[in-house]
């Protein structure tokens, strides 16, 4: 399924849209850089990277790199490029490529003029592996990717030699040209580096750095049938642009000798690599390999599935921008890989819209009530808050009449314990109208199910007050019949049921944890007039049920909305009682 969302705004370039985003606590990799502008490196420049493969769509881990790096950039006057790796042409599309590009925009941040692809520098790289055959630093392999396994040894065991290591440098140069003109087909030989295979560092045991691949890339087309692998391209792509500090995730702290080797050899420009902790997240995946499996399985609707952690998924649910930067700051960078709690994510989402998002009412599971002393023909017109966390945002006429929707569950015929909505006998008050007392109910003859509440209500108390003091304990929202907008919601639950899907081993099947109840979807939902024409994107807090947001697949005549996430903040009690316990001690 192909995405749609919201026009996406290009913005300025520095500071992200919608101001600079959160300072996080200082961190080992700024205090590298802050020493690096100290000392003179880099001749005091600062000049990052943000290097996706375009094999899938970014998620929130993919967050995280992104601000770190265009936010050290912007923090220390410096530049950050947006460049693609697009080294593997099986599994690389162009619609991953505009995607990426579209996400990193919504996220707030700039590249300006500098939007660059390894591809672009293919001919460079063949030149300079050329360079390494006739340094005697690279041959040509003739085993198969099988036989380069069995001969890499392992963490215990060194490696064993190809027995084409050693071949000439002109035989070199002559197969690697052959092997670029297409004579041989996929798998039949590699360009490696000729290193060590005796080094404890695997990465460093002869490393393939092309491979003979007949396919088509979405830029060069068929002009190339031999393509380098990432270790390769990596670096020096890096150095063709300048970067300064090459900041990656802690799983190539091992290739950072084989990054720095290559850099060394060819004698170019040699940028920093420093890694950091790559995000983990409870209930989630963020392995682009998982996430396609969920999207080519069909067990989500594509990769902007609003229960999925891809950025398009995310904005598609009803995610800030704003409110993931701030994510990204909170949790910081360090060394060590861990894993955060998703109820964080969701913390800093409910922070964020409950500043912007204006209040209104609807009622998902509706029950119809009738006000029997009220009168037939009146319509009033009750003065609701936009949001009372911002003034500013004014307020709403909503219209009244005798005729309401209220949810099903703030109705019991037979109400349980501490239970003090609406009850037969009980008085409840209407959200900025009146209250009223419940005298009766209708049933479903062939149910029994109540379908109709009967109720009257108290004129004096227009606005939710009582001019005699008299209080009640409940107070519940509702919508007007005559003037509700029908529409579909569709509430989004986590989408698995364990904190790491799969457990804690690589060989777990996460797909054994899927959530069964991910998606409900109600059809029959009514909505305050207000809504009516809500843009794509928009997003409302449906008072008392949580954060929503408007689908692309609304229409005029029938409006989506996505539960964005519900109004429990785990997170909000955790921090409370921490603050608490700090206090105590």
């Amino acid at each position: 399924m192909q995405p749609s969302s919201p026009e996406l705004k290009p913005v300025e370039a520095g500071a992200p849209a919608g101001g600079p985003a959160p300072r996080a606590p200082s961190n080992f990799i700024r205090e590298i850089i802050i020493e690096d502008l100290r000392t003179g490196k880099f001749g005091g420049r600062v000049h990052t990277r943000f290097p996706p493969e375009p094999n899938g769509y970014l998620h929130i881990g993919h967050a995280k790199s992104i601000c770190l790096n265009f936010g050290l950039a912007a923090e220390f006057g410096g530049k950050c490029n947006l460049r693609f790796d697009d080294t593997n042409p099986t599994k690389e599309e162009s619609e991953y490529v505009e995607a990426i590009i579209r996400d990193v925009r919504w996220l707030g941040f700039d590249w300006e003029d500098r939007l660059y692809y390894a591809s672009d520098y293919f001919d460079q790289l063949y030149e300079w592996a050329v360079q390494l055959i006739k340094a005697g630093k690279a041959y040509v392999c003739d085993l198969s990717p099988e036989e380069i396994r069995q001969y890499r040894g392992t963490l215990t065991e060194p490696g064993r030699e190809s027995p084409y290591r050693n071949r000439s440098v002109e035989e070199n140069l002559e197969l690697f040209e052959r092997m670029r003109a297409g004579e041989f087909p996929n798998g039949a030989r590699t360009l490696r580096a000729k290193i060590d295979m005796a080094s404890p560092n695997l990465n460093l045991r002869d490393p393939v750095m092309y491979r003979i691949l007949h396919a088509e890339h979405h830029r060069t087309g068929k002009k190339w049938c031999i393509y380098p692998m990432y270790d390769w391209a990596h670096g020096q792509s890096d150095s063709i642009e300048g970067i300064t500090h090459s900041i990656c995730t802690l799983e190539f702290e091992d290739h950072r000798p084989l990054y720095d080797w290559f850099l060394d050899q060819l004698g170019i420009h040699h940028p920093q690599q420093i890694e950091f902790d790559r995000l983990n997240l409870t209930y989630t995946v963020l392995s682009k390999r998982k996430l396609a499996a969920l999207v080519e399985g069909g067990y989500v609707r594509g990769w902007d599935d609003p229960r999925m952690p891809t950025l398009a998924g995310l904005r598609r649910r009803g995610y800030t921008p704003e409110a993931i930067r701030n994510f990204c700051a909170r949790i910081g960078v360090s060394k060590t890989n861990g894993i955060v709690e998703l109820s964080l994510l969701e913390h800093c989402l409910r922070e964020d819209l409950n500043k912007r998002a204006p209040r209104v009412m609807a009622v998902l599971r509706p029950l119809r009530l009738v006000i029997d002393n009220y009168p037939e023909d009146l319509v009033e017109e009750m003065e609701a808050v936009n949001n009372p966390e911002d003034p500013g945002m004014g307020t709403r006429k909503v219209p009244f009449s005798k005729v309401l929707y209220i949810e099903r569950d703030d109705f019991r015929e037979d109400p349980p314990p501490q239970y003090y909505r609406l009850a037969p006998g009980r008085e409840v008050r209407l959200r900025y109208a009146y209250f009223v007392k419940c005298t009766g109910v209708v049933k479903d003859e062939r149910t029994g199910e109540v379908i109709e509440i009967h109720c009257t209500y108290d004129p004096a108390t227009r606005g939710g007050n009582a001019p005699d003091g008299r209080r009640v304990k409940a107070t519940i929202h509702w919508v007007s019949a005559a003037h509700a907008i029908d529409a579909e919601v569709r509430l989004y639950e986590q989408l698995f049921t364990r904190p790491i899907p799969g457990g804690e081993h690589e060989d777990g099947n996460f797909l054994d944890d899927l959530n069964p109840n991910s998606l409900e979807v109600l059809a029959g939902a009514k909505l305050e007039p207000s809504l009516r024409g809500a843009e794509v994107g928009s997003r409302y807090q449906f008072e008392r049920l949580g954060y929503f947001c408007v689908d692309p697949d609304s229409r005029p005549e029938r409006p989506v909305f996505n539960r964005t996430v519900a109004l429990k903040d785990t997170w909000a009690k955790i921090e409370k009682a921490l603050k608490e316990g700090g206090k105590q001690r």
